[in-house]
């Protein structure tokens, strides 16, 4: 059965519209709850983090009041990042986490993730479940059992204190100069005083949050800002993260950037050469780079692939017993260390590569030459279906001709977004400007 309002990463959409709407918050906070709260017990609690979005004011709101009328006991945590909720359901032996982002989109949209008592994103199966107890509504508890909720003034620096630790105590930062750019989100505070306290020279870009500049011209989706701070500071490397800090994106000395695949690259090297690398594989999505693929099988590793999305990426991690995995949009995911992808805690390893090699953050961040790779996007509107279209069928069929033998095409709707997106790979750069470009005129003449 196909979710109706849940996509790729939790409930996400514009606020005040459905299906991000208070009414719909308060819909999902009350299903939740009696989803985990299915025995009547008054003890069981979550706890609900957020990023720095105007609305997510209104979605805590709602969310605990939905909450709490199922007897739910909520924690309210504030602007922490994504993976400090992940971590915080476990530490606090909650029933269920809540992260209130949006992640990488702009201001104007906001969602709503959810994370089980392990602290790892709920399943498909889990998400159907409680559409149906959104849609068919749930019975209150009574009023003697109605929930309570509760400020925790100290998530921050757990979540500090634990990025910290999976890093040697004697490991020195000091002498680093960083940019680091969070992108006025949810680790505004966290990343700055994080790496401080690790002994970096740290210079702070996109910390002034105020409701509605999240990811505007800056974080790993706008890199220009970081890049162009590391060059006119001289620092030694620049940590780029989203809204919500689950994705990373690393710029060098010089400018240049380094997106998730060269990040993941170089964390697999390392980790196979010191035995921590389980199973022998990095797990990563279809969107990953040919050249990452090529690379690890250079190093007599695999690459795993996976459908779009962190979670589909944790799900296979956890099947197969493997520890490292991510996107190449940055998410990294290290299950060693976290239940999710964490931005910051990508970025410190980086770091620590840097400290034990020696070498420049140039030397590290380009582990392999990526196969040209372009990728488009369309955004269509309510109730269009353009990958239906006759027109468009026929120009994807023309250009996985066109390509056979020499590179590969992927064609999806967004999971986040209301966008179409068109990727291929090919080594002729000619060629892979030519079918992108035919597919995406078709897709728009569609919309």
């Amino acid at each position: 059965m196909a979710r109706k309002f849940f996509g790729t990463d939790g409930v996400r959409g514009t606020a005040n519209q459905y299906p991000m709407t208070a009414e719909m918050a308060l819909k999902l906070g009350a299903a939740v709850g009696r989803y985990f709260r299915n025995d009547g017990d008054n003890q069981h609690r979550v706890v609900i983090g957020k990023d720095t979005r105007l609305s997510g004011y209104m979605f805590e709101s709602a969310l605990t009041a939905g909450l709490t009328s199922t007897g739910m006991n909520v924690l309210l945590l504030g602007p922490v990042p994504t993976p400090a909720v992940g971590l915080l359901t476990t530490s606090m032996r909650a029933d269920l986490g809540v992260m209130i982002s949006a992640s990488h989109n702009p201001a104007i949209d906001n969602g709503i993730k959810f994370f089980g008592p392990d602290g790892f994103k709920l399943s498909d199966d889990a998400e159907l479940e409680i559409e149906r107890l959104v849609l068919e509504g749930v019975e209150a508890a009574q009023p003697q059992n109605i929930g309570r909720a509760k400020r925790i003034d100290d998530g921050r620096f757990r979540y500090i204190e634990r990025v910290k630790s999976a890093l040697p105590s004697s490991l020195p930062f000091k002498g680093i100069k960083v940019v680091v750019d969070c992108a006025n989100g949810a680790a505004y505070r966290a990343a700055p005083e994080a790496l401080w306290e690790m002994g970096a020279e740290v210079i702070e870009i996109g910390t002034s949050p105020n409701g509605t500049n999240i990811n505007e011209n800056c974080g790993s989706t706008h890199t220009q800002t970081a890049s162009e701070a590391v060059v006119a500071h001289g620092a030694d490397v620049g940590i780029a993260l989203d809204g919500d800090a689950d994705r990373v994106m690393i710029i060098d000395e010089n400018g240049k950037v380094a997106d998730g695949d060269q990040v993941m690259a170089l964390l697999a090297d390392r980790w196979a050469q010191t035995g921590r690398l389980k199973g022998g594989a990095l797990v990563a999505t279809v969107m990953s780079n040919l050249g990452l693929e090529r690379f690890m099988q250079s190093k007599g590793l695999r690459l795993e692939r996976t459908s779009v999305g962190d979670r589909y990426v944790v799900e296979r991690m956890r099947k197969g017993g493997f520890n490292l995995g991510g996107e190449q949009s940055g998410h990294i995911v290290m299950t060693d260390y976290a239940t999710t992808g964490d931005g910051l805690l990508a970025g410190l390893q980086f770091l620590a590569a840097m400290v034990e090699t020696g070498k420049p953050a140039s030397d590290l961040s380009q582990s392999f030459e990526t196969v040209p790779q372009l990728l488009k996007n369309v955004r269509y509107g309510t109730g269009q279906a353009p990958l239906e279209a006759a027109s468009v069928k026929a120009a994807i069929a023309d250009a996985e001709v066109r390509l056979n033998g020499q590179g590969r095409l992927l064609i999806r709707k967004s999971g986040t977004e209301p966008l179409i997106r068109v990727m291929a790979e090919c080594e002729d750069s000619g060629l892979l400007t030519d079918v992108v470009d035919g597919i995406i005129a078709e897709v728009q003449a569609s919309v």
